[in-house]
């Protein structure tokens, strides 16, 4: 079995770090690139930058900000926000992404997703789905989500997991899956949403939203099966030291890269 990836990240606003609650609420976290550093020391098994304002701001992501961080790490590289093209994805990655994280731009033009992994491989194209609960969506009426954009405050009228499966038949590596009901609200991940996903989908998902403690994370890999876990403000302010997260998961039979 392929070990479980602990990926924080860094939501950057005028080129700082910021977290809020529902993604609002946004209060300063940090220096990005201090914090990316530490992660990096730490055993983060990747890293995520997301400029969360690009889109809405109408602008590319900061390129600087995004070489001055990949000149601290040695870690995998995820960069998204603002990507509208091939031309802005080749200056991310030539910045120092590895990575590419497509949201709003994917779908509002499907196409660029087909377009990226043409150009540079599926394992460069990761498909971001913000979602909300929303019952419609479900056949069932138990359970439903509608994506959003631009932050979340656009929706789009697309069923979530649809939409997961479009992107992943057009050439998505891997989808972050971001549950904004449970974003910043530390009572644990989308579980259902995330299991609904894993199962339904061959390509990795990175659950992100709702993580408050280690036990959460067990969770989130257990029931919810994903293959990675993102996290925010617990990194940022301490209430969870990577090492520490790691210790815990392995004595939970969870498969983990532990530090050396």
């Amino acid at each position: 079995m392929l070990a479980k990836r602990i990926i924080p990240c860094l939501d950057v606003r005028d080129g700082r770090t910021v977290k809020g609650v529902n993604f609002v609420n946004l209060r300063d976290a940090g220096d990005a690139v201090e914090l990316a550093s530490l992660y990096a020391q730490q055993g983060a098994d990747e890293l995520t930058f997301l400029d969360i304002t690009a889109t809405v701001e109408n602008r590319n992501t900061f390129t600087d900000l995004v070489r001055r961080i990949s000149e601290v790490i040695d870690i995998p590289f995820t960069v998204g926000g603002g990507i509208r093209s091939v031309s802005d994805v080749g200056a991310l990655l030539e910045a120092g992404a590895d990575k590419i994280s497509v949201n709003s731009m994917a779908v509002r033009q499907p196409s660029i997703i087909d377009e990226l992994a043409r150009e540079f491989g599926s394992q460069c194209v990761v498909c971001a789905i913000d979602v909300r609960s929303n019952k419609a969506f479900d056949s069932t009426g138990a359970a439903g989500w509608e994506v959003t954009i631009a932050g979340g405050s656009i929706p789009t009228g697309k069923e979530a997991l649809h939409w997961a499966r479009e992107a992943e038949d057009r050439g998505a590596g891997e989808i972050l899956l971001t549950s904004m009901d449970h974003d910043g609200t530390k009572g644990g991940f989308a579980l259902e949403l995330t299991r609904r996903f894993s199962e339904n989908l061959h390509i990795p998902i990175i659950a992100s939203g709702g993580a408050g403690t280690m036990e959460h994370f067990v969770d989130v890999f257990t029931t919810g099966g994903a293959d990675a876990a993102l996290a925010a403000s617990i990194f940022h302010f301490r209430e969870i030291d990577i090492p520490e997260l790691k210790i815990f998961l392995a004595n939970h039979d969870i498969p983990i890269r532990l530090n050396r």
